[in-house]
Order: C-alpha cells, then sequence, then structure tokens
C-alpha cells in the first residue's frame, strides 16, 4: 500500500512527464530535478512503473541519462517504446538518442 506521500509524489512526476513535448525527450534526474526531487532519478522509475494502465502520461518520452532506453534491449517494452518514439519523431543512432538534438529543454522560468 502507499503512502499519501508516495502518491502525491507520483502525480507531481506524472505532471512534469506531461509537459514533455512529442518528439522530445527527458532523462529520469532532468524529470526527478524538475519535479522537485533532485537526485531521486529512481523516483521517477518507481512512479513510471506505478502508471495505470490507460494513463495519459507520455512515459515513452523519459529515457535514461546514456540516451537509452532503460528496459532490457530486445524486450518487448524496449521495442515498444522504440516504436513510440520514432512515431513521434525521435530518430536513433543504434540503441542511443542524441540528448543534444532531442533532449527537452525546460523553459528557462523553471529553471
Amino acid at each position: 500500500m502507499k503512502t499519501m506521500k508516495q502518491l502525491s509524489s507520483y502525480e507531481i512526476i506524472w505532471g512534469m512527464v506531461r509537459q514533455i513535448p512529442k518528439g522530445k525527450v527527458a532523462t529520469y534526474g532532468q524529470v526527478a530535478s524538475e519535479s522537485g526531487f533532485p537526485g531521486q532519478a529512481r523516483l521517477v522509475g518507481y512512479a513510471l512503473h506505478a502508471l495505470p494502465h490507460h494513463a495519459d502520461v507520455p512515459w515513452q518520452r523519459v529515457i535514461n541519462s546514456q540516451g537509452r532506453i532503460s528496459f532490457p534491449p530486445g524486450s518487448g517494452a524496449s521495442r515498444r517504446q522504440r516504436r513510440l518514439l520514432t512515431s513521434e519523431g525521435v530518430i536513433f543512432d543504434g540503441d542511443k538518442i542524441r540528448l543534444e538534438r532531442f533532449g527537452w529543454m525546460m523553459s528557462p522560468r523553471r529553471k
């Protein structure tokens, strides 16, 4: 059973992920920092893992700090995330996304 604090932190994280525009990606650490949880990238992973099945949160836009999908390579989840990102215009270079091109830059007022 989740505590109220966990639920509210998850909702904050989900709200931040909803702001990532189509065709852009953000890292777990970036989402954590922008959500008010600096240094808690794993919390973002937990929040995304806990998403209700049909949630309107574009979870696929969150990747690791190396520009890679975090699911095991070749897994169904990895293939699905890659397919979703590709359909949004994100281009992979092998198994990596160039963050300098596709990384989401927060608006200056958020920094």
